[in-house]
């Protein structure tokens, strides 16, 4: 299902259309506190939201895929000894709905690049963006620009046309 995605994707995302903020059907955003906590709310927002949307049934995928976004983004992009200070906010999910597509993405204060890891057998960590990329239709990163720094991770998924 997936697309390599963890290289730096060009502006228009790497054949991907170009995501049109004014055509967006519905958005929604939720900042998240530095603590391992804001996995459980940010699949609680992402629940309430889809289903306020209408689109409940793709629940389960985006749902892990958010987790392993949020938890990426806490585990590796909060400065060490940063717990609550430093970045407002140190993470935000985004939630971004159109006809055909949903996408999730994350922001946080990094601009390293997310790395699909290797994992060796029993290893509980590495495969994450391999989930990501089973379970979305298209993932990738970008650097934020301007006055913002860090960066955005995203998944992308189809919705069937109604």
């Amino acid at each position: 299902m997936g697309t390599e995605g963890s290289t730096v994707l060009s502006p228009a995302w790497r054949g991907l259309p170009r995501f049109d903020s004014s055509a967006v059907s519905n958005s929604a955003s939720c900042a998240l506190p530095p603590r391992f906590e804001a996995v459980r709310t940010a699949r609680r927002f992402t629940g309430t939201t889809l289903s306020h949307w209408g689109v409940q049934h793709i629940f389960d995928s985006v749902a892990l895929v958010v987790s392993e976004l949020v938890t990426n983004s806490l585990r590796y992009a909060i400065p060490t000894g940063r717990v609550d200070g430093g970045y407002e906010p140190p993470v935000r999910l985004h939630l971004m709905r159109w006809t055909t597509r949903l996408v999730c993405a994350v922001r946080d204060p990094s601009e390293e690049g997310p790395l699909a890891g290797e994992a060796a057998p029993g290893d509980e960590h590495g495969r994450g963006l391999l989930l990501v990329e089973s379970f979305s239709d298209a993932w990738g990163w970008h650097p934020l620009a301007g006055a913002l720094h860090g960066k955005v991770v995203w998944a992308l998924f189809r919705l069937p046309r109604e």
